[in-house]
């Protein structure tokens, strides 16, 4: 399976536990690998037949904006299953990264690995 890659979506969003993050927004950072079937788009250079990256970044943005979980936890499983609702893509490797979370290191995060079968483009 080809892969459909986004490394390094930053957005701000309200997200932690304690009352004073509840207050705040902080940086996320997303890293994602999007299993998809390249094949199609490639042989007929349609655009309508691949994964569109903006398109999805654009949505991630906008939902990770928006959302106010507590955990990275939540929100990692909540961001997978919205790719794979909205975009049908069959699986998805998501890490999401809290920097500044812990003073002492450069990033924090949660990785998952979600397989939804296959789904994707097949023409």
């Amino acid at each position: 399976m080809d892969k459909v890659l986004i490394k390094g979506l930053e957005v701000e969003a309200v997200i932690g536990v304690y009352e004073w993050e509840r207050n705040i927004t902080q940086k996320l950072v997303l890293d994602l690998e999007l299993d998809w079937d390249n094949c199609p788009a490639a042989r007929h250079d349609d655009l309508s037949l691949a994964l569109d990256y903006d398109r999805l970044s654009q949505r991630l943005l906008a939902f990770v904006g928006a959302s106010q979980y507590g955990l990275i936890e939540t929100l990692a499983e909540e961001t997978a299953r919205l790719i794979h609702e909205e975009f049908f893509v069959p699986a998805v490797l998501l890490t999401l990264y809290k920097p500044g979370a812990v003073k002492a290191a450069q990033t924090v995060g949660v990785q998952i690995y979600r397989n939804y079968g296959q789904v994707g483009a097949s023409q």
